[in-house]
This record gives structure tokens, C-alpha cells and sequence, in this order.
């Protein structure tokens, strides 16, 4: 990966969406004293930009048909993704999955296909913003293989070094993290 992007990245995460000093209780229910709430960062126009270019050469010797996560956060990323794809003359389309699907419209847990696409037989990246222990995307993936999807990789732009790593390789997933916490000491 590009080292002076990689640099960048982290510069503007810590600028934007790093903070220390309270306990907070992350999504895996743990609590820390240091916190990333990535949203400033994926929606700086740079920042999703770099996020984009980093995602893709994470994922270059990846065959893949699709990206996508679990909302909220792995919508704007796997949007940057599918757009900085598309720059590069390389389609790699978006999607998202719901935590609860809609009791109207589709009703669909998957969304972001046009009518007539499908997951099925596909090969899926899981995209996330910061990973724990990997539950989040654990629940994007079970969506996802419901729908038929395979599971290529699983990525995300922090990784907090407290059990996913080990938790994918139980589960047989490859697993790449453009940062880690080590990138913020």
C-alpha cells in the first residue's frame, strides 16, 4: 500500500475521528479509552478519496464482484470504493446490509442491487470502518451468504487488535486492515 496515503489516512483519522481520555463502549459491547468515530473521516471528501485508493490496493489480488457492509458505516465506505473503482476502469459495485429489514418496500436485507442482480455466486468483499472483534461484519456475512454471496475478504480501515484477527481465521475468512491502533500510539 502506498505508504505516503497510508500516512495521510492516519493524519486525517487523527485529526478528524481519534479520541482518547473517556471510557466508551464500542459496538462489540467492550469499553475503551480511546475511540474512532470514523464518519468525519469518510465523509471528508480526501478522506473518502483515500479511502477508496487504500481499499482497492488492499484488495488488488482479490477477484471480487461486490463490496458492501453492514449500515451505517460501511455505507460511505463502500461507496468510496465502488467510486474510486470505477476511476480506475476496474467495476466493483456497491452494496449495504440492513440490521433490520424495512416491514415495507422490498423488504430486503441486502440493498443496492438494481432489479434483476443478484448475490448469488458472487464473490463479496465486507467492508468495515473499525473492527473489534468482528462482530459487525460477522453480521453482514451471515446476510450476505443467505443471499448466496461468497465471502472473498473482509477489510476495514482500523483495526483495533482486540480479537478479529483471530476470529476470521476461526472462521476461515481472509482478513485486511489498512490501519491499525499501532498507527495511532
Amino acid at each position: 500500500m502506498s505508504t505516503a496515503s497510508r500516512t495521510r489516512l492516519r493524519d486525517i483519522i487523527k485529526a478528524r475521528s481519534f479520541s482518547t481520555g473517556s471510557n466508551v463502549k464500542l459496538a462489540s459491547g467492550r469499553t475503551s479509552s480511546f475511540y474512532f468515530n470514523m464518519k468525519p473521516t469518510m465523509l471528508d471528501p480526501e478522506g473518502a478519496a483515500l479511502i477508496g485508493e487504500l481499499t482497492l490496493e488492499a484488495i488488488a489480488d482479490i477477484p471480487a464482484d461486490y463490496i458492501g457492509g453492514l449500515e451505517m458505516g460501511a455505507v460511505p465506505l463502500a461507496t468510496a470504493v465502488a467510486m474510486a473503482s470505477h476511476l480506475r476502469g476496474k467495476r466493483l459495485p456497491a452494496f449495504f446490509v440492513r440490521k433490520q429489514a424495512k416491514d415495507h418496500g422490498a423488504e430486503k436485507l441486502v440493498e443496492g442491487l438494481a432489479p434483476g442482480e443478484t448475490l448469488k455466486g458472487k464473490r463479496c468483499i465486507i467492508i468495515e470502518d473499525v473492527t473489534t472483534t468482528g462482530g459487525s461484519s460477522m453480521k453482514a456475512i451471515e446476510a450476505v451468504k443467505k443471499e448466496g454471496g461468497i465471502i472473498a475478504c473482509v477489510v476495514t480501515i482500523v483495526e483495533r487488535k482486540e480479537g478479529a484477527v483471530e476470529n476470521f481465521a476461526a472462521a476461515n475468512l481472509p482478513f485486511r486492515a489498512i490501519l491499525t491502533t499501532d498507527d495511532f500510539a
